[in-house]
């Protein structure tokens, strides 16, 4: 079973007991987070496509740990004038576990399994 979720404005798909890296959550290390943007939920049997979002659903994780990405560095450049800027940037990451995925499935695809 699997779902794919909007967290901070990126889509993600996941499922049970696996970890991901996502950018920074409000929440504190080892506090539980619910994600309820279910964009998409499939089990064995059926998939659930929202419209924009499936009603019910929602995902639970467990906040591990808060990190920061790798450094990208940005260097800008103008020739022949001597211009030369270099920055870098670390985006701040948090690591997620995924606990639980629940809720209740659509009318529509209750429907579809009777039939």
């Amino acid at each position: 079973m699997y779902a794919i979720v909007d967290i901070a404005g990126q889509q993600f798909k996941v499922e049970e007991n696996t970890k991901y890296y996502v950018p920074r959550i409000d929440a504190e290390v080892d506090k539980s987070v619910t994600f309820d943007n279910v964009l998409i939920y499939s089990d064995d049997k059926t998939t659930t496509i929202g419209t924009p979002s499936v009603k019910g659903m929602k995902v639970k994780a467990k906040v591990l740990e808060h990190l920061k990405d790798n450094k990208v560095i940005v260097f800008k450049k103008k020739r022949r004038k001597g211009y030369r800027i270099k920055n870098g940037h670390r985006q701040q990451l948090s690591r997620i576990e995924i606990t639980n995925i629940s809720g209740s499935k659509s009318k529509k695809a209750e429907e579809k399994e009777t039939a």
